[in-house]
């Protein structure tokens, strides 16, 4: 069982990627962040007026999959890790990971340089070897989406070395995220709604 047990629904407007049985830990084992992470997949849409304006710290659009994960009891979360060994410490720093629940990790790269997405996978690899977390999740947005940019004349803000999915694959079945299984989630252009 792998990408077949998400709903239709997350099928048709997600482009989506498993590595090492992602799915099938998630629902048996985690099956309240599985019911959450559907249930804000499922009601997510995103605007003209998101990505036309500019943002701030985070976008619009990470800014809402933030909340409603917030919303659910998921936070952004630090990890202190340091490897000892016999009476040398060494500080072994991670970064803060966007959403955490319950050994589950999930980042939103919406429209960050590339390179963001090694960051996110060594840090998923590292904190999965340190059994921290059991499943790391990526929601980014699906090729296509460039389309959309260019109708609005938007090619400059959202390039093709930003976050989308040919960036991110390669980068999982090369071993970027080592043995943590991964979830990948890429937003459609079928999400998207001119008003609003």
């Amino acid at each position: 069982m792998g990408l077949e047990l998400l709903p239709d629904f997350v099928s048709t407007n997600y482009e989506t990627y498993e590595w090492k049985h992602a799915c099938a830990i998630l629902q048996r084992d985690f099956n309240k962040e599985w019911k959450d992470i559907i249930e804000v997949l499922t009601n997510f849409r995103f605007y003209k007026s998101w990505i036309v304006e500019g943002g701030g710290r985070k976008s619009q659009v990470a800014e809402a999959i933030d909340h409603e994960f917030n919303q659910r009891g998921w936070i952004e979360k630090d990890f202190s890790t340091k490897v000892v060994v016999d009476e040398n410490e060494m500080k072994s720093p991670t970064h803060k990971v966007d959403c955490y629940k319950n050994k589950i990790a999930l980042e939103i790269e919406w429209n960050n340089k590339d390179p963001f997405y090694d960051r996110d996978l060594n840090n998923f690899r590292l904190l999965f070897d340190l059994r921290a977390i059991s499943v790391g999740i990526i929601i980014t947005r699906k090729d296509e989406l460039q389309e959309l940019f260019k109708k609005y004349k938007l090619g400059s803000k959202y390039g093709a070395s930003t976050t989308h999915m040919s960036k991110l694959l390669p980068r999982i079945e090369g071993g970027s995220g080592g043995g943590c299984p991964i979830l990948v989630f890429g937003i459609s252009k079928r999400l998207f709604h001119e008003g609003g």
